[in-house]
């Protein structure tokens, strides 16, 4: 009959219901007991941002790689050159994190392919180390190459050869970073010693007398000791007899 047929057929809707829950519950059950979970096991994304508390590290990492500089070095430059204000420029127009000059990045710039921009935080730590890369090369002293990334290489030459002082800001430049690289021994930048004019008593003009020989020639090698001539007469200028003056044919 057509409602019990009815009838018959919600049954069976609900018995196949029933069965499809309860095997869902054991497929449930059973992963629970084994430990597994679909999430779990689904490997996790690594975030990419930079670690607030430091935005330069991995700039800095590569650098003293790529350039063999203490990464405490670069970070003592970065604090005390721009106090780590990626943007800052100096009154003299010294620009980023380490203070490039402009004639210096163009340089390093092209030689090194860092691109065009001197304010991205990795180009200019990377131009700064290999400028303090270069400067450590050609003076072999760190307190002297800081004094001249300050100053520029030509008045440290000038100080260097010449003796002419370095500006005070300098001479606290380099005080103030030292302590922060930590360099081993003297970190002071006082002035090589000028060489001495040579003493008088060491040309040739006068003969040396025994026990006052001037202590400068005493380590010239023995080719080059000023002999003492016999006598007197022997460095005399002759006189003529005949008078100060050639007399005339027929005189």
């Amino acid at each position: 009959m057509p409602v019990r047929q009815t009838k018959t057929g919600r049954e069976h809707a609900r018995g196949r219901f029933r069965t499809a829950r309860a095997m869902a519950c054991l497929l449930l059950i059973g992963a629970g007991a084994t430990g597994a979970s679909p999430v779990a096991s689904m490997p996790q994304a690594q975030p990419t941002t930079l670690d607030p508390r430091d935005p330069y590290g991995g700039a800095i990492g590569e650098a003293a790689t790529r350039f063999g500089i203490p990464a405490t070095w670069i970070r003592a430059v970065i604090r005390i050159e721009s106090g780590g204000d990626p943007r800052a420029v100096s009154p003299v127009g010294a620009m980023g994190l380490m203070q490039v000059m402009p004639s210096t990045w163009a340089t390093l710039t092209a030689r090194h392919a860092l691109g065009r921009d001197p304010f991205d935080t990795r180009a200019n730590i990377l131009a700064g180390t290999a400028y303090l890369r270069e400067l450590i090369d050609r003076y072999a002293d760190l307190p002297t190459a800081l004094a001249a990334y300050n100053a520029g290489p030509g008045r440290v030459d000038a100080w260097r050869t010449r003796g002419r002082p370095l500006p005070t800001e300098t001479v606290a430049y380099v005080a103030r970073i030292t302590p922060l690289i930590g360099t081993p021994g003297n970190t002071s930048i006082a002035p090589p010693p000028i060489p001495a004019a040579p003493s008088w008593r060491a040309a040739g003009l006068f003969a040396q007398r025994n026990g006052d020989a001037d202590p400068i020639s005493t380590n010239a090698p023995a080719s080059h000791n000023i002999a003492t001539p016999a006598s007197p007469s022997a460095v005399a200028t002759p006189v003529r007899r005949d008078g100060l003056f050639v007399p005339l044919s027929g005189s």
